[in-house]
């Protein structure tokens, strides 16, 4: 029996100290959604699980169904799916509160082929099914300002003041207070709850914000990013701030959740050669790459995660990959026993990681089944390129959800249901933005604002 479906035994019930029980998981925007439930009603679902109507993945982030798309026959009528809670994953999340993230199930004893946790799950299951495990890593961009959550709703998100200065560029020690105070609250709620952090630092934009979470197996890092980005918000809120980690929230600077990615076997770091990447590095990039395109339409999943791709401005804006080349958009680390990795450089703050990860290990798994031997790298600057010269990366959510549709191998690893729903869902959302007040050219629409700003 797997991890997910183990019987509960009574040592996981609350104790006496627990007042409630608040469970977790993400939809297919990436919004933390959950319940709060009482000591006694958690103990009786531990097993059977806690029912949610599954319209909380048919509702778009204007609360508006999502329809002009196929539904599965367990979706369309407020039916219930079954959320398992996953008891590893339990802390303490203030005195009396207790928090346990878990995915959907159906009533048939199989999973919800859409929730993002079990497809990272179905990812990992199968990249060891070829004698790999994967550690992961992932960076948190966020921005932080000054205003209340309450005063950026009065301003419809515009014109906010950067927490700790106007000025750009990354590294600065040179914060106001009020900067260095949020970023220690943060730390400290991580470390009261058993996330580990790695660093963070001043990033490019004003009130801008980088975090580190600690390498991991792919489900607690996912589980990691989720909680961290909760705990962000709820530090903002307490602290009269409000921060966002929508991937273009002002005209300046985008926003990334770059994933870094390394393969064990037996112990030891398949990535690693003396000569330079190694055979899995390899065939890890082709498959990455075969699949890019596609994937762009998961980890860019909103009308302003394609705004971030600007030649020059940080995102990668091709199909490229290199050794220590940031430019473009898989960069390898090379060289040592321990560090060598792939990092994914696409993704958007914005993005699911659970489903930008697995898409990221489907890419992984397809270069290693089909041995698929990648391009040469690229050496020079992948910004600025000739057109036509090398493949650019969808630029438009549309372009991207054709791509995704269109790719055998994603269809094929996570599932044809899966990717006939995200496809739907992302051709909705285009439609939603051109018929309900978006505005394709300016910066940044009032409507990318009040969408975006503070659910994904």
């Amino acid at each position: 029996m797997s991890e997910l479906t183990r019987p509960v035994t009574e040592v996981d019930a609350p104790d006496a100290t627990t007042r409630a029980v608040r469970i977790e998981a993400t939809n297919h925007d990436g919004s933390f959604l959950g319940k709060t439930v009482a000591p006694k009603k958690f103990t009786s679902g531990m097993n059977s699980g806690f029912a949610f109507a599954d319209l909380l993945f048919g509702l778009d982030l204007g609360n508006a169904p999502a329809f002009g798309f196929a539904y599965p026959d367990w979706r369309g009528h407020l039916d219930d799916v079954w959320f398992r809670p996953d008891m590893s994953t339990r802390v303490e999340w203030e005195p009396g509160l207790d928090a346990v993230i878990g995915d959907y199930w159906l009533k048939d004893d199989t999973p919800v082929p859409i929730c993002p946790r079990n497809l990272t799950k179905k990812m990992t299951e199968r990249l060891a099914s070829l004698g790999f495990t994967a550690t992961v890593a992932v960076e948190i961009e966020a921005t932080v300002f000054e205003e209340s959550v309450h005063e950026a709703r009065a301003r419809g998100y515009r014109d906010l003041t950067p927490l700790g200065g106007s000025a750009g560029t990354a590294y600065h020690l040179a914060k106001s207070k009020d900067w260095t105070g949020y970023m220690h609250a943060v730390a400290d709620r991580l470390d009261a709850v058993g996330i580990e952090w790695e660093a963070w630092s001043d990033e490019d934009a004003a009130g801008q914000i980088e975090i580190n979470l600690a390498p991991g197996a792919p489900i607690p890092v996912c589980d990691a990013w989720a909680r961290t980005r909760q705990i962000m918000r709820e530090v903002a809120f307490d602290l009269g701030h409000t921060v966002t980690f929508m991937a273009k929230p002002t005209a300046g600077y985008g926003q990334a959740s770059h994933i870094n990615l390394s393969l064990q076997r037996d112990g030891v770091n398949a990535f690693y050669a003396e000569e330079g990447p190694s055979e899995a590095m390899r065939h890890a990039v082709g498959g990455l790459l075969a699949t890019i395109e596609g994937n762009t339409s998961i980890v860019l999943p909103q009308i302003t995660s394609y705004r971030r791709l600007v030649d020059l401005s940080g995102p990668p804006v091709t199909a490229t990959w290199g050794i220590s080349n940031k430019t473009t958009a898989i960069r390898a680390v090379c060289g040592h026993p321990s560090y060598s990795r792939l990092e994914y450089r696409v993704p958007g703050a914005d993005a699911n990681l659970y489903l930008a990860l697995a898409g990221v290990l489907a890419g992984v798994v397809a270069g290693l089944e089909g041995k698929i031997e990648p391009p040469e790298p690229v050496s020079e600057m992948a910004w600025c390129m000739p057109p036509g010269e090398i493949t650019r990366l969808p630029d438009t959510i549309t372009k991207a959800a054709a791509a995704l549709d269109a790719d055998p191998i994603l269809r094929d690893l996570l599932g044809a249901e899966f990717v006939d729903y995200w496809v739907g869902s992302r051709r909705w959302e285009w439609m939603q933005f051109h018929t309900a007040g978006g505005d394709p050219f300016s910066e940044l629409s009032e409507w990318e604002s009040a969408r975006y700003f503070e659910l994904p």
